[in-house]
């Protein structure tokens, strides 16, 4: 009934591109059933859309809720890349903002939650929620006036929410197996950086780091310099977030 192409999906412990995969015709049955067939599975229509994005917010304990911009991400093998936040129009913000307050009032949420979307012919197609602070989010440690990990604490502590406006124009790097070289991206101005300590491993989000600027234009041109330091896919997939923003 649901036709090719398909997304074949484990049930649980799904993350970052793991626990999936694409079905573009009967030949790759045979490949997803040796991948994934030891759990259950939920088949999903593929979703042709235009661009990924994601809502944070935040509700407290009195009901209080806040929203930080609307943020498109890019993606490398099913794993956060690139996040750039503020870049939509206030009528998608509205209808995300309205679709996130419908879901934390059914839940009486307290604290960050995130939702996932698709974007697909002007409209926002919802695709999965994370109860907690999102990767996607980490922009706002750097570029929004409070961020995602302290307007949690102040939710589930009863405080006041603090304000979720960019206070300047903002992109996160995420940092996955591999870091640039510290010394040469620290000469990069606008540059926030963060090392998460982990042991660097294939596949495995060991930091991320966040750019700020005072014109989208001038962020576009840091980013240009990041990606070439960082290597790999970056200067590709920052040419497709930047199309896809306008």
């Amino acid at each position: 009934r649901l036709g090719y192409p398909a997304v074949l999906k484990t049930r649980r412990f799904g993350y970052d591109g793991k626990g999936q995969a694409v079905l573009r015709d009967s030949e790759d049955l045979e490949r997803a059933w040796q991948q994934l067939g030891d759990s259950q599975l939920i088949l999903e229509t593929f979703v042709p859309f235009e661009a990924e994005c994601s809502l944070i917010g935040v509700r407290g304990r009195n009901g209080a809720t806040a929203f930080w911009p609307l943020t498109r991400n890019v993606h490398a093998d099913g794993i956060l890349a690139l996040s750039l936040p503020g870049v939509f129009d206030a009528g998608l913000q509205r209808k995300a903002e309205a679709i996130m307050s419908e879901l934390m009032d059914h839940l009486d949420y307290v604290g960050v939650l995130t939702i996932e979307f698709f974007l697909h012919d002007g409209e926002l197609l919802f695709n999965e929620f994370a109860p907690r602070v999102h990767n996607s989010g980490h922009w706002t440690i750097d570029g929004a006036e409070c961020s995602q990990f302290e307007n949690h604490l102040r939710a589930i502590a009863g405080l006041p929410l603090g304000a979720t406006g960019m206070v300047s124009p903002s992109l996160m790097f995420n940092w996955i197996g591999v870091m640039p070289a510290l010394d040469q991206a620290l000469q990069i101005p606008g540059l926030h950086w963060h090392d998460y300590g982990k042991e660097s491993r294939p596949g495995r989000k060991i930091g991320h780091a966040t750019l700020t600027a005072a014109s989208i234009d001038v962020l576009r041109e840091q980013a240009g310099h990041l990606a070439s330091l960082a290597g790999g896919d970056f200067s590709r997939l920052l040419k497709t977030l930047f199309s896809e923003a306008g």
